[in-house]
């Protein structure tokens, strides 16, 4: 079965960015499980304020990935995998939950992350905690309307500080974890 899994990385106090959207505190000094990761999925989903970030890091930040954006003012790109959906949020998930091979990476933003976690439609949680406090910035989690109850599956922690916890979400209609 194919998984939604949200890779994202956070400071400690929960922000995946600064209130600028920046996220010039985040640690490139290794790779920490990111190519192995992108190597297991065939699909990136995001939002537009994601992509516009991913763009400004590199020209073709998901070649040979299969790209959704959704955005409320973009509707083309000039990359030929970049997808803008005008799609509703559930009928998205389903379509692309059937056309995806692999596992599907919910890149982010906030507000994405929101709305997937509030339909209970991601499976699986890869958190890389920096270590650093930013006091403020945007949240990695805000307007929940659901307790969402994870079951703790791997913890790394690297030389840098930073740790990694990956959890599956469970629902209440799930009693047990199983493997991706």
């Amino acid at each position: 079965m194919k998984n939604i899994i949200l890779y994202i990385a956070s400071s400690l106090d929960g922000f995946i960015a600064r209130t600028d959207g920046s996220v010039d505190w985040l640690f490139s000094d290794q790779d920490y499980g990111y190519q192995e990761f992108y190597n297991s999925i065939d699909t990136v989903v995001m939002g537009r304020k994601t992509y516009e970030q991913a763009r400004s890091f590199e020209e073709h930040p998901f070649a040979g990935k299969s790209c959704f954006v959704f955005s409320r003012s973009m509707t083309r790109s000039p990359e030929k995998n970049v997808n803008f959906i005008d799609d509703t949020i559930p009928d998205f998930i389903g379509k692309i939950k059937r056309k995806s091979r692999t596992n599907i990476w919910l890149v982010g933003g906030a507000e994405l992350i929101e709305i997937f976690l509030n339909r209970n439609s991601i499976n699986f949680l890869i958190l890389s905690i920096h270590p650093i406090i930013l006091g403020k910035g945007i949240p990695l989690f805000k307007n929940l309307k659901r307790e969402v109850n994870l079951k703790l599956r791997q913890s790394v922690s690297f030389e840098s500080g930073l740790v990694q916890l990956h959890y599956k979400i469970l629902n209440s209609r799930q009693s047990r974890v199983t493997d991706l």
